[in-house]
Order: structure tokens, then C-alpha cells, then sequence
């Protein structure tokens, strides 16, 4: 495994880039790079959806789609009305932070070690544990390793450091890894990836609502205003995939979030506003402008109830994310997990 950064990893973009058929100058301090070192990308037979795009939106409140409406966030609506989906989705139980949460939607694991979850409960950049295996006390397999496995390839794209410690945990299993704090050309990134390699799976984190959330507060202007341009950064992808045949007769888009938010924080695990995010479906076979409730009577439509791992009929979760790609990609299950396993989460 090759890691770049500072002036050594733009030269090691460059290089990388170059092969590729097109440089990329976008390398600088505090970024990551690693290309992909095998070779992933050969066609692959079999029912229409042969790649899955997972968004994570990171700090996006439910609320605040409802609140901006179709002017402010199109593409969200467009997805919704073109797609599956629920305002109304849930979050880890144990806790509404980045790491633990996105850490849920590789594994499709709860957080609790103790109760066979991932065990990552921190949010930061700490090197001990090194990975997620050490933090459970065991092996801990992931959507990355089950479709690199299947020799589907597959990618991540991030936009906070601390996700370093995905690469960590499945250096083989994840094929090419960037690291960009500029939300935009991170987007821009996964646009091209998409374009020129045939990965199965691709994983992009959008930090931009969390960041104004944080610094000037949840449902701020500034807040209002990162949401709106984390749309229309996604309405860029969705174009590029709905401009390339192969993409949109073969590629499927869940996009959710790890966490709302309230004030300046998001951490109170007990709070609707922290624990209610968006989960939407959209791609080949999809059902059109369909709720995730009424497509799928096993599952429970919470309200405003904050739910437990206990209840018989389980709401929708950001945790689904691994085991929803798996099905939409022909592939079993994340071996250990919980969210979905049976991977009956219908989409049509």
C-alpha cells in the first residue's frame, strides 16, 4: 500500500494521473492518495446494476431538505421523486457522530463491541486502535472487502482524514482511496473515477453541511447555504451518470447521512434532529417516487421514536448502506453484520 501526501503525493498523483491519460493538479498539504494497485476494472456480466455510488452527506438534517424545498436542493428532489426513499431513516443508536456512524454503514454493524457491533466509538484521527478488527477484538469484514473479493473493485473518497482509518482496517480490500478537504473537487474526482474505471463499489463523503454546522450552527444560513451547494454538487454526478449509457443503465446512487444536528453539535444521541437522516434509493429497477416504509411492511416507519436494536420490525438506517450495495450488486451479505443481513430492504 502506497500513501501520498505533501509534495511527495502530488508527485505521486501526477504520475498516477498521468498513466491514466489525464493529470490532476489537485494534491497538497494534508491530502491522500493511493491508485489503485490491481487490476479491477473488467466488465462484468450479469443483471442491470453492476455499480453502486454510495453518498454520505455528513451533518445533513432531514429537516433541512423540507425546509429549502425543490428550489433549494433539486437534486435531492429529484432523486426522491425518481427513486426510493424516506425522511425518516435512523441513525446508529449508541451515537450520532462521523466515525462511528460511517464506520456502521461499511459494516453493517451496530457500534456496541460488547454486542457484536464495529466498536469504533471515537471521532478523531487516534492511531490506537489502528483499525476496526483491534477496536472489536475481532475480525470485521466490510462492504470494500466483500466486493473487492468478488473482484468488482472498489473506491473511497473522503473529505475528513479520520477516514484513514477505513484504509487501515481494508487495505486490500479498498482498491483506490483520495482524501480531499475541497468538497468540490473531491465530487469532481468521483466524477472522473466513475468515467474511467468500472469499480463496483465507490463510497463518497461530502463534509460541507457538517462544517458550516459546526462553525456557524445547524439550520444557519450558512448551514442552509452548504446544503444547497452539496446539492448541486451531487446534481453534477447525477448528470455525469445520466450523460454515460454504462453508467445510467448499470449504476445505483443510495446517498444518506451520519448524523443532523442541532445548535453547533449533533452529539445528543437522544435528540430527533440528531438521529433522523434521509435515505434514498435511485438507479436501474428502482421503484419511482416510492416511500422505503410502504415499499417494505417489515420494516417499521419509527415517527419520532428513538428505536432500539431490540424491536421486532427495525426502521431504516444509515447502516443498511453495506448489505443494500451487496444485494444491488447480486453479492451476499457483509459476513458478521446486523443492519439488513437478511437483505430484505426492497427497492422496487
Amino acid at each position: 500500500m502506497v500513501l501520498a501526501s505533501s509534495s511527495v503525493g502530488a508527485v505521486l498523483v501526477a504520475v498516477a494521473l498521468a498513466v491514466a491519460g489525464c493529470g490532476d493538479p489537485s494534491s497538497s498539504e494534508g491530502q491522500t492518495t493511493r491508485i489503485s494497485r490491481t487490476p479491477v476494472d473488467r466488465a462484468v456480466p450479469g443483471g442491470p446494476v453492476t455499480r453502486v455510488l454510495a453518498v454520505s452527506i455528513d451533518g445533513l438534517r432531514a429537516s433541512a431538505i423540507t425546509q429549502l424545498g425543490r428550489a433549494g436542493t433539486p437534486t435531492l428532489h429529484r432523486l426522491m421523486a425518481q427513486g426510493a426513499s424516506t425522511l425518516n431513516a435512523r441513525t446508529e443508536r449508541e451515537m450520532t457522530v462521523t466515525l462511528p456512524n460511517h464506520t456502521g454503514m461499511v459494516t453493517g454493524r451496530r457500534i456496541a463491541a460488547s454486542q457484536g457491533g464495529h466498536g469504533v466509538s471515537w471521532n478523531d484521527d487516534r492511531r490506537r486502535p489502528p483499525t476496526v478488527q483491534r477496536a472489536a477484538g475481532h475480525d470485521v469484514s466490510s462492504v470494500f472487502r466483500v466486493v473487492h473479493d468478488a473482484n468488482r473493485g472498489t473506491a473511497l473518497f473522503a473529505s475528513k482524514t479520520k477516514f484513514s482509518l477505513f484504509e487501515r482496517s481494508w487495505d486490500v480490500g479498498i482498491d483506490s482511496y483520495r482524501m480531499r478537504f475541497d468538497n468540490a473537487r473531491l465530487a469532481r474526482m468521483t466524477q472522473r473515477d466513475l468515467l474511467r474505471h468500472n469499480r463496483g463499489f465507490t463510497f463518497l463523503h461530502l463534509s460541507g453541511p457538517d462544517d458550516a454546522g459546526h462553525a456557524r450552527g445547524w439550520n444557519s444560513p450558512a448551514y442552509l447555504a452548504a446544503v444547497r451547494a452539496t446539492d448541486r454538487r451531487l446534481g453534477r454526478i447525477v448528470r455525469t451518470i445520466n450523460g454515460h449509457p454504462r453508467l445510467k443503465q448499470h449504476l445505483a446512487l443510495l446517498v444518506t447521512a451520519d448524523h443532523g444536528g442541532s445548535g453547533k453539535g449533533h452529539s445528543d444521541a437522544t435528540r430527533l434532529v440528531d438521529f433522523r437522516v434521509p435515505f434514498v434509493v435511485w438507479g436501474p429497477t428502482v421503484a419511482r417516487g416510492a416511500g422505503l416504509y410502504a415499499l417494505n411492511p417489515d420494516y417499521a416507519n419509527p415517527g419520532h421514536r428513538r428505536t432500539t436494536y431490540a424491536d421486532a420490525r427495525q426502521p431504516v438506517r444509515n447502516g443498511d448502506v453495506a448489505n443494500l450495495a451487496l444485494d444491488l450488486l447480486g453479492l451476499g451479505a457483509v459476513p458478521g453484520s446486523e443492519h439488513d443481513r437478511a437483505q430484505d430492504l426492497d427497492w422496487n
